[in-house]
């Protein structure tokens, strides 16, 4: 077949050298829908292929190696170390020419550029210039059909069911038209709502979607990934089911559902027919193949050595450090195992409520333990609860706000800290970073108008939801670990519920048990101080039945306390008002039985 002047003559440079191999786009289409491509003789070919090359791209691994079985590709006379095509090579896709050439998966639209530089994909239109991106398609019920293997996998498609849209609609179709279109075709077969949605599917199968792109879909509990080799094409099925359809080389094996990273979960939870992945994008490359075979894929394409492979960064784990002696020893805790099970409980719950009395240190070891675990303060945020704090205050809600212009006041959609750190922590090159959430006095507050639909996430971490304002699909990054902090003395609102007690672990700080117990004792030999006020507050505790009502070491650890009659003051104003408050009308003289003289004397 001869080259045709559709299209100018691309090029493809090999990595790791000066070859330059050339080619040209053919009219005609492949068995499955995709333009044929052809290499030009006398190109040039990498000699090796990468270890993952038979296993990822399968029909170009075993084309290449019978084309060197019959001599059309050779070892090269003018290039030391590489092989070189004799005659033209007709191929199945640029995808294919390119990965021939190159032994390894490559995606041809992007790879093959004209002589202007400009990549094969942006000769299709302005709207091909926009870099590949991956997308899910769901097919595996589709009218009460799994298309996925009944038509997708065999005849090497990806289809929309447009059953009510008219014939003639052309690609790259503006949303306000097909809004248009949908309006009317639709009007009294789909609801407002699934006309809305309906409109962002097709046109994002019609204009956004594009060759070289990566396609995704889910069918018995397994994710296939699949390369779109051509353009939209509009048919009458029969059953109505696939009018709309692109060609699509599917890779041979798909990826168990449950074996796939927590984010790519998240994203393919989202409930819409389309859904751009181009947040996971990182993580779609870099499925089935080990971190050596990542690293020798990266080494095969020719890349900005000053940037990491998107793969290998996606492939970075995320990690909460071993907490270590010194910690301990800053934090006064009395074993650095007690340190490293708090770290487990985080690890593995990823949300954790420090609880006891009042003064046991709850809030400061939560903010230092934060800061340690996640690599600097930049990384923890804090927010307090009270009863009129609400879904709008933690997460996203509409709020006033004036225009710098106009000095007008309006309501605009507003980020809450939980949100602003949730956007920060999922952010890319911040996904292997520990964030935390501080929430202080966490029982004080409404939990279940407070959270939301983000109930649901706590415990679910794998999952989205439709957000109430935005409508955007949420997910909790992985990375962002929530601290709670209880006060157990505070009765003017009900105790955390058993939903809230589901979600997150609960460890107890109080002067019962250790480390709080000998905290204050250990503070006092650290500053050089008489043990008296530890020996105090021993009796003083004994003394109260309720162990909610126990009072903390903080109290009596702070500079003013130690200065001349400070001891006294701290007892008369910030001890005693909790006791009597503890027995009001019990008719306790709260003096004689908790007094310092009273104390002394028993200690004497």
């Amino acid at each position: 077949m001869s080259m045709v002047d559709e299209f100018p003559e691309f090029r493809l440079r090999l990595p790791n050298g000066k070859m330059v191999a050339r080619g040209r786009l053919l009219p005609e289409k492949g068995a499955k829908g995709s333009r044929m491509f052809v290499i030009a003789a006398g190109s040039p070919v990498r000699a090796n292929t990468v270890p993952s090359f038979a296993a990822r791209k399968p029909p170009s691994y075993y084309t290449r190696q019978q084309l060197i079985d019959t001599g059309v590709i050779r070892r090269s006379d003018r290039w030391r170390g590489y092989l070189e095509t004799v005659s033209d090579i007709e191929c199945t896709s640029p995808s294919a020419a390119a990965e021939i050439l190159m032994g390894c998966s490559a995606n041809g639209w992007g790879v093959w550029k004209s002589a202007d530089g400009r990549a094969l994909i942006d000769h299709f239109g302005p709207s091909a210039a926009v870099p590949n991106r991956p997308w899910l398609v769901r097919g595996s019920n589709v009218s009460g059909l799994d298309l996925v293997r009944r038509q997708w996998l065999p005849e090497g498609l990806v289809t929309l069911a447009a059953s009510h849209l008219r014939q003639g609609v052309r690609q790259g179709v503006g949303k306000d038209e097909l809004r248009t279109l949908v309006q009317e075709d639709y009007e009294s077969a789909a609801t407002y709502n699934q006309r809305q949605q309906l409109v962002e599917d097709l046109h994002a199968f019609l204009s956004r979607m594009k060759p070289g792109d990566t396609v995704c879909t889910i069918s018995g509990g397994h994710l296939y990934v699949g390369e779109v080799t051509g353009e939209a094409e509009q048919t009458q099925s029969e059953d109505r089911r696939s009018n709309l359809r692109r060609p699509v080389e599917w890779k041979p094996t798909g990826h168990p559902y449950d074996e796939l990273p927590e984010e790519l979960q998240q994203k393919l939870s989202i409930q819409h027919d389309v859904v751009d992945l181009t947040s996971v994008q990182a993580h779609i490359e870099g499925l089935g193949l080990t971190y050596e075979e990542l690293v020798e894929e990266a080494e095969a394409i020719e890349r900005d050595p000053s940037t990491e492979f998107p793969a290998l960064t996606a492939r970075r784990e995320l990690e909460l450090p071993e907490p270590t002696d010194e910690l301990a020893g800053e934090l006064l805790v009395h074993d650095t195992e007690w340190l490293r099970e708090v770290r487990g409980l985080l690890w593995d719950e990823r949300q954790l409520v420090l609880y006891g009395p009042p003064g046991t240190g709850k809030t400061y070891l939560a903010l230092k333990l934060a800061e340690f675990l996640g690599g600097g303060p930049e990384q923890v945020k804090l927010v307090q609860f009270h009863p009129s704090y609400a879904y709008e205050d933690f997460f996203e809600g509409f709020r006033p706000q004036e225009d710098a212009q106009t000095r007008e006041v309006a309501f605009r959609l507003t980020a809450g800290p939980l949100r602003e750190l949730a956007d920060l922590a999922s952010r890319e090159g911040n996904r292997h970073i520990p964030h935390f959430l501080i929430i202080d006095e966490i029982n004080r507050a409404n939990l279940a108008k407070v959270f939301g639909e983000l109930y649901f996430l706590l415990e679910y971490r794998n999952k989205s939801v439709r957000l109430t304002y935005s409508g955007d699909d949420f997910a909790l990054p992985p990375n962002l670990f929530v601290i709670g902090t209880m006060n157990t003395a505070d009765r003017s609102i009900a105790l955390v519920d058993a939903a809230m007690r589901r979600r997150f672990a609960f460890v107890e700080l109080s002067p019962r048990t250790e480390p709080t117990r000998g905290l204050l004792r250990r503070w006092l030999a650290r500053e050089g101080k008489d043990a008296e006020p530890a020996d105090l507050l021993d009796v003083l505790n004994s003394g109260i039945r309720d162990p909610d009502f126990h009072i903390g070491p903080s109290y009596l650890m702070k500079k003013g306390v130690y200065r001349e009659g400070g001891l006294e003051r701290t007892w008369r104003t910030k001890i005693l008002p909790l006791l009597e408050e503890h027995h009001y009308g019990e008719g306790v003289d709260i003096e004689k039985r908790y007094g310092l003289a009273a104390l002394r004397e028993s200690l004497a």
